[in-house]
């Protein structure tokens, strides 16, 4: 009878106390992985005071070759991450890519605000709200704006759904809440296999044309939806948890300061790295401590941006008050990474672009939400999209609660299953080691 009871309770209290213990314990399984040779920073060993030193570093510019942890990674970006921007080693490759890159992102100010905005509208005049997944409602809004970059002309349904479809396999395998679904991946790549002579771009001659396909993939339609998604996401369940912010936005939309701010905290408190990579390829020198060549570096972002600000863990727009723009590199502030270490080729797009679709949301609809809000988001962003003007209902709300707590029970048992799978799987098929050790650099 005692039993009963105990196991009855357990069951009930489910949602308080095992999300967090299996995370604690999925966490310990990725930590196997790394193995001796990784350094985390900040850490033990190496302070915050010191991650852009050592990020900055020219020998932290190992990407993959001699990881094991890029096995796993290679696993979850396939097919073609030996010629992802984020994984290729430094080069001649390298130098084309990122040219490549760079030449597609260009875009004026205003024609990259008007592009926004079109695509945005024509995406969100489809949507009546009600409770939604935001990180699902971002997405076609990314794949159109992004195709439209690659392709210059109007993105057409097929290829948004298809572009959708990769990027939330992918994005979900990372979250481990599913195993991949290479087929789905395939229609993509065999899409753009299709469409590439129709690219107004110059793509890098030092690709095949297959490798090129690879590329456009992974990095447009993979990691730049994926991004941009999430951080949309981040982004609306902050205003959807945080009414006064919400309601100045709202009063306000022209205050680009504020919007500023507000994007930037959420960047600070909800990073979109977890963790980046990289292997020393030459002893790297600090005060008291030299890091030997081929240590495996985990830059935290996380902790990076918790380090040296009052009370980290609370989400205030105005603490960016008193950090005048150029002086963020003097706070522990790298939302797109390090400029002398491959910062993210769409710092300079991604926040422009964020304001202008906060606005068509919020010109669209109010938002609540009553979900949890972690930095890996995995519960895709629960919330409440009501029609600006209209009543909100209050039981949508106290049922998304309930079911959001229940989800995490299930969810984090997924995560378990699947992640425990996953890297067990990655390291049987090494696409990373098998790759070098082929001869390939």
């Amino acid at each position: 009878m005692i039993g009963k009871a105990l196991a009855a309770a357990a069951l009930a209290t489910a949602p308080a106390w095992l999300p967090g213990r299996v995370v604690a314990l999925r966490v310990k399984i990725f930590s196997l992985v790394n193995g001796e040779d990784t350094v985390t920073i900040p850490g033990e060993r190496i302070g915050a005071e010191d991650f852009r030193r050592v990020y900055a570093d020219p020998a932290a510019n190992g990407r993959s070759k001699g990881a094991a942890l890029s096995d796993l990674f290679w696993y979850w970006l396939a097919p073609g991450p030996e010629v992802h921007q984020e994984h290729l080693e430094p080069g001649p490759r390298y130098d084309e890519v990122a040219k490549c890159t760079r030449h597609i992102l260009v875009k004026s100010k205003k024609d990259s605000e008007e592009l926004t905005r079109r695509v945005a509208t024509h995406v969100l005049d489809q949507l009546d709200g009600g409770l939604v997944r935001l990180r699902d409602e971002m997405m076609p809004i990314w794949a159109e704006l992004y195709y439209e970059l690659v392709f210059d002309e109007p993105c057409p349904p097929e290829a948004r759904d298809l572009i959708v479809a990769n990027a939330d396999d992918v994005v979900s395998a990372l979250k481990c809440v599913r195993p991949r679904n290479m087929r789905r991946r395939a229609r993509l790549t065999k899409y753009l296999r299709r469409r590439l002579d129709d690219v107004p771009h110059p793509l890098p001659e030092a690709l095949t044309p297959q490798e090129q396909v690879y590329y456009l993939q992974g990095t447009f339609f993979n990691t730049a939806v994926v991004q941009m998604s999430e951080a949309m996401a981040h982004l609306l369940m902050i205003v959807a948890q945080h009414p006064d912010v919400q309601r100045r936005l709202a009063e306000h939309p022209e205050d680009d300061a504020y919007l500023d701010r507000v994007i930037d905290e959420g960047l600070r408190t909800y990073p979109l790295f977890g963790i980046a990579h990289r292997i020393s390829t030459a002893d790297i020198e600090l005060a008291d401590l030299t890091i030997p060549a081929g240590t495996v570096l985990c830059f935290s972002y996380p902790d990076f941006h918790h380090a040296g600000f009052e009370h980290p863990e609370e989400f205030d727009p105005e603490r960016w008050c008193s950090h005048a723009v150029q002086a963020k590199k003097d706070v522990n502030f790298v939302p797109f990474g390090i400029a002398q270490n491959r910062a993210c080729p769409a710092r300079g797009l991604a926040p422009l672009t964020m304001r202008v679709v906060a606005r068509e949301v919020l010109r669209r609809f109010s938002l609540a939400s009553t979900a949890g809000h972690t930095r890996s988001i995995p519960n895709r962003g629960p919330a409440l999209l009501t029609p600006r003007g209209a009543r909100r209902k209050r039981a949508p709300l106290v049922w998304l609660a309930v079911r959001d707590r229940w989800e995490d029970v299930w969810r984090s048992l997924a995560q378990l299953v699947f992640g425990t799978y996953m890297v067990v799987d990655a390291r049987r098929q090494a696409l990373c080691s098998t790759y070098f050790a082929g001869g390939n650099s």
